[in-house]
């Protein structure tokens, strides 16, 4: 935590995890202590939920706008989300933050996005799509994700705790895109730092298979690729994307390496 930023807010008692009985479906738990809310277009969009070891209830990526009903009945089945951590600030990851109330947090890199009212962020190109539908299904798609500008309460910066996982930052996609890391039990949330779909086509990728982000939505695509070999280093054993399901395995280097290098 910076000098200038506020401290994270006291953690709500979450008892022994979310009350079952007021959760959504597409609801479940995916880590010890991490859980994750799938929601919008085939639940392909993925919002984390980690309880950390003080009790504190942190809420990772935003998803959609259109998430934010089921996002409110997670947040009332912990019995309160103490803060919400972007990712990154794209669109389809920011959606549900301007409309939940607990203070939000990104890397400084990505606050000016984060509070910017624009859907399609500036540095992106939809022409580099090589297919006509998704060059043209993206944008219109972006506008109805956006949930609008977010009012960022406070920065965390490589190294800094949330939840008992630490913030690794992986630029590339986004400027400020980050992901939580747990050394204890290999864990990793990366936002968008891999696709495990391929989004040049809009179809999933074959099982096992993974890839860094198409330079299409990329503010620095090389940079995006080294952060793909950043993650391969950490040598997870659950790799938990923006989208689809886990990856997972007791030796991912060589599909993460592949990954890097796939545009």
């Amino acid at each position: 935590m910076t000098p200038e930023n506020p401290e994270p807010p006291e953690p709500t008692d979450p008892g022994n995890g979310p009350d079952p009985a007021l959760l959504p479906k597409k609801f479940d738990q995916v880590a010890d202590g991490v859980y994750r809310l799938r929601g919008d277009v085939k639940g392909g969009m993925n919002i984390y939920f980690v309880v950390g070891p003080d009790g504190e209830v942190v809420q990772f990526d935003a998803g959609t706008r259109f998430m934010t009903g089921n996002n409110r009945k997670v947040a009332e089945a912990f019995g309160g989300i103490d803060r919400i951590v972007l990712g990154h600030a794209h669109a389809d990851h920011r959606g549900t933050a301007p409309r939940l109330g607990p203070p939000v947090y990104c890397h400084p890199d990505e606050v000016a996005d984060a509070e910017s009212k624009a859907a399609i962020n500036s540095y992106m190109n939809t022409s580099e799509l090589k297919y006509l539908r998704p060059r043209l299904l993206y944008p219109v798609l972006m506008r109805l994700w956006n949930g609008g500008p977010v009012k960022v309460a406070g920065t965390v910066e490589e190294g800094d705790d949330v939840a008992g996982f630490e913030v690794i930052h992986f630029p590339g996609h986004a400027p400020g895109q980050i992901g939580l890391w747990r050394e204890s039990d290999r864990v990793a949330l990366v936002s968008d730092t891999i696709y495990l779909v391929d989004s040049a086509r809009l179809k999933p990728l074959p099982e096992g298979e993974a890839s860094v982000p198409h330079p299409a939505w990329a503010w620095d695509h090389q940079q995006a690729k080294e952060s793909v070999r950043k993650l391969a280093s950490l040598k997870p054993e659950t790799v938990l994307t923006g989208h689809d399901d886990p990856l997972e395995g007791s030796d991912l280097t060589a599909t993460l390496l592949d990954a890097a290098d796939r545009y």
